[in-house]
C-alpha cells in the first residue's frame, strides 16, 4: 500500500467539503470530561476529520506540524510549529513543555523520530495512539489475519527512506510501532488501518471509483463480484479515535472496514447506484489483468497469490472497542459530491489514480478478443 502525498487545498473549500460530507459538528459534547489532544500532523486526510470530530466533542486540541501544509487550517486552534526530526530546524523544541491526555501520532513514518517524540512527550502524556497500516505486517498476508501476525522487518533497519516502489513502508511502520511502545509501555494505542477512503483523500485511489462510474460507458472491473475488499471511511475512523481517548484504550488493533466481509461485486454495486445509470460494468478476470502491462487498478487486489489475504484481515478488536462503520454507498455518495466541488479547484485534491481511458479501452478490448469462442 503507498502513502498518499499530502496536496494543498483551500482551508474553506475543505471545511465545507467536510461538514457537507457528513461530519455531525453539532453532536452533542462527550459524556466524558474534556480531554486535551495533541495531533502530530493533522494537515492532511485523518487529522482534520479527527480535529473536527475532537472539538465537536468538547476537547481542546493542539496541533503540532511544520506549518507548511495547508497552514489556514483550523485557525483557532492551537498551533506550535517544529520538525519531527529534532535533527533538522528547531525540531521537538515546541514539544518541550506542556501536558496533554493523549497524542494522535498521524505522521509516523521513521523510528527515530517517533522515539523522539514519544520519549519526549511520555512524561507529560497519559496515552499514545499511533496510526500504523496493514502494511506492518509481513507479507504474504495470511487469510483472515488478526493482530497477532508476523510483522515485516527490514535488513537495515535504520533506514530512512521508502526505497523503490515503497518497499520499506511496512517495515518501517513495525518499526515506529515499536519504538512508541518501548517509549511508553502500557499506553500506546497502535492502530493498522487498511484504506482508508472518503470525503478529503488526496490520493485519488477509492475516489477513482465513484467518480468513473459517474462518467458511465463501459468499465473495465478487474477481479469476480465476490473478491474481499476492504475499507474504511476516514471519518469513521476519526470518530473511533476520538473514542479510544475518552476510553484511554490501549492495544493494538487492526481498523479495517466494514464489521462483516464485504464483497467487491457489493462495492461495484455502490459505485452503479451512486453514479450514472448508463455506467456498465464490464468483468475481466484477475489472471487476464495480471498479464498486462502497465495497467493498474486502485484498492482492488486479486485474491489468488500473494495478495490473497490483502482484504481479509480481522477486525473483531477493534468492533469490540467501539470502532462502527456507515454504509458503503454513503461513503461512495459523499465522496463523489465532495470530489465534485474540487474539480474547478487549480490546486484542489482532484487528481485521480486508476487508469487512463485510452488503457481501460485497450483492455477492454484485448479481453472481449481473447475471450471470443475458438474455431
Amino acid at each position: 500500500m503507498t502513502v498518499s502525498r499530502r496536496e494543498f487545498i483551500q482551508w474553506s473549500a475543505a471545511t465545507t467539503a467536510l461538514v457537507a460530507a457528513g461530519l455531525d459538528l453539532s453532536a452533542s459534547p462527550a459524556k466524558v470530561a474534556p480531554k486535551k489532544i495533541l495531533i502530530l500532523g493533522g494537515t492532511g486526510f485523518l487529522g482534520p476529520a479527527t480535529i473536527e470530530i475532537a472539538r465537536a466533542r468538547g476537547h481542546q486540541v493542539t496541533m503540532f506540524n511544520r506549518g507548511k501544509t495547508r497552514p489556514d487550517l483550523f485557525p483557532n486552534v492551537e498551533k506550535l510549529h517544529g520538525d519531527r526530526d529534532p535533527k533538522k530546524g528547531e525540531g521537538l523544541k515546541a514539544l518541550e513543555i506542556g501536558t496533554w491526555d493523549a497524542v494522535i501520532d498521524n505522521s509516523a513514518y521513521y523510528p527515530r523520530t517517533v522515539a523522539a517524540s514519544a520519549g519526549l512527550l511520555a512524561p507529560r502524556v497519559k496515552q499514545y495512539l499511533i496510526i500504523s497500516s496493514i502494511s506492518a505486517y509481513k507479507e504474504p498476508n495470511p487469510e483472515n489475519g488478526t493482530e497477532e501476525a508476523p510483522l515485516a522487518t527490514l535488513t537495515d533497519p535504520t533506514v530512512e527512506d521508502m526505497g523503490k516502489d515503497y518497499a520499506n513502508y511496512g517495515g518501517l511502520k513495525a518499526l515506529c510501532e515499536q519504538a512508541a511502545q518501548k517509549a511508553m509501555p502500557g499506553r500506546t494505542a497502535v492502530i493498522r488501518p487498511g484504506y482508508i477512503v472518503g470525503p478529503d483523500d488526496p490520493s485519488g485511489r477509492f475516489t477513482y471509483w465513484p467518480v468513473r462510474f459517474d462518467r458511465g460507458g463501459e468499465i473495465a472491473v478487474p477481479g469476480a463480484p465476490s473478491d474481499p475488499v476492504e475499507i474504511i471511511d476516514v471519518r469513521d475512523l476519526a470518530a473511533w479515535l476520538v473514542h479510544l481517548v475518552e476510553q484511554g484504550t490501549t492495544g493494538v488493533f487492526n481498523a479495517c472496514g466494514p464489521e462483516k466481509r464485504l464483497a467487491w461485486g457489493s462495492l461495484i454495486e455502490a459505485f452503479q447506484k451512486a453514479g450514472n445509470p448508463s455506467a456498465k460494468p464490464i468483468w475481466i478476470p484477475a489472471e487476464f489483468v495480471a498479464k498486462q502491462e502497465g495497467i493498474e487498478f486502485p484498492i482492488w487486489a486479486p485474491a489468488m497469490g500473494e495478495t490473497r489475504g490483502f482484504h481479509t484481515w480481522r477486525n473483531d478488536r477493534a468492533v469490540k472497542a467501539g470502532l462502527s462503520f456507515r454504509p458503503a454507498l454513503d461513503t461512495v455518495k459523499d465522496t463523489l459530491a465532495w470530489f465534485k466541488t474540487q474539480e474547478k479547484l487549480d490546486k484542489g485534491r482532484n487528481k485521480l489514480a486508476g487508469p487512463s481511458a485510452e488503457q481501460e479501452t485497450k483492455l477492454i478490448t484485448a479481453w472481449r478478443e481473447a475471450s471470443k469462442p475458438k474455431g
